[in-house]
């Protein structure tokens, strides 16, 4: 099956065309911020240049890195420890934010191990790069959302939490009682996607393998594996950090515990 670029920047055509899409796409995002008072404008800005460098970045360093696997598994822990970080700094401002990076290696830990171990993904950097970072990627939100809804359920309903230690409950107990449902619903829009796959997206791993030059049926069987493996890791990135909140490891900064 013969694969080409979907887009060819060897021209000087569609390199304007690039730079005229991208540039388009973020100013308007940013003034739907201003005019709607959404309060993000100049976050959508430092987000479009600062993965602008991030992809410029990898480009330049992705050919040596799937060419080594030594340095593949490098790029992995490093993948690793910025989802970590970036979920730490959004769960928090205290230093028990760094628990997040917990929850993101029991996330995506056994799902790439489990792929290894079947030989279903092959040791190599061309393909676990890409679906290591799908997956550690995954865990990632995964821990950001549901330990942002246990954060923030505890600080709302705090006489509640209050209320399940009057009767008797321990503190682990209580903070389950209060936030655990909150925090399930951060499996949500991976449920979705798993409901809907085909019908409403393509995901990226599927659109990958079919522009890599693989056939339909083998981009839907890559597809099917990486949709129900971030099940598993999103489900064990919830857990883990409902434990650490209930357990008072992960915490506001003076929240009351």
């Amino acid at each position: 099956m013969h694969s080409a670029a979907i887009v060819d920047i060897s021209t000087g055509a569609t390199r304007w065309a690039l730079v005229a899409v991208v540039v388009t796409s973020t100013a308007a995002a940013a003034v739907v911020n201003v005019v709607g008072s959404l309060g993000q404008a100049w976050a959508v800005l430092r987000a479009a240049g600062r993965a602008m460098v991030q992809l410029l970045v990898v480009a330049l360093v992705i050919a040596a890195v799937l060419d080594s696997l030594p340095l593949t598994l490098a790029f992995l822990l490093l993948m690793v420890g910025v989802a970590g970080a970036t979920a730490a700094r959004r769960l928090t401002e205290d230093r028990t934010g760094l628990w997040a990076l917990l929850a993101v290696v029991a996330g995506a830990t056994p799902a790439i191990l489990l792929t290894l171990a079947t030989g279903l993904v092959p040791l190599e950097g061309v393909a676990l790069v890409p679906i290591g970072g799908i997956l550690i990627g995954g865990a990632m939100t995964a821990t950001v959302l549901a330990g942002r809804r246990c954060l923030d359920a505890l600080a709302r309903r705090h006489g509640e939490y209050e209320a399940a230690l009057s009767i008797g409950l321990a503190p682990r107990e209580a903070a389950l009682l209060v936030a655990r449902d909150d925090a399930a619903l951060a499996l949500v829009p991976g449920l979705d996607q798993t409901r809907t796959v085909g019908l409403v997206t393509l995901p990226g791993a599927f659109v990958g393998m079919l522009l890599g030059g693989a056939t339909a049926m083998e981009a839907a069987a890559v597809q099917l594996v990486v949709l129900v493996a971030l099940l598993m890791v999103q489900s064990v990135a919830v857990l883990v950090v409902v434990e650490l909140v209930a357990r008072g490891l992960l915490h506001e900064r003076g929240a009351r515990r």
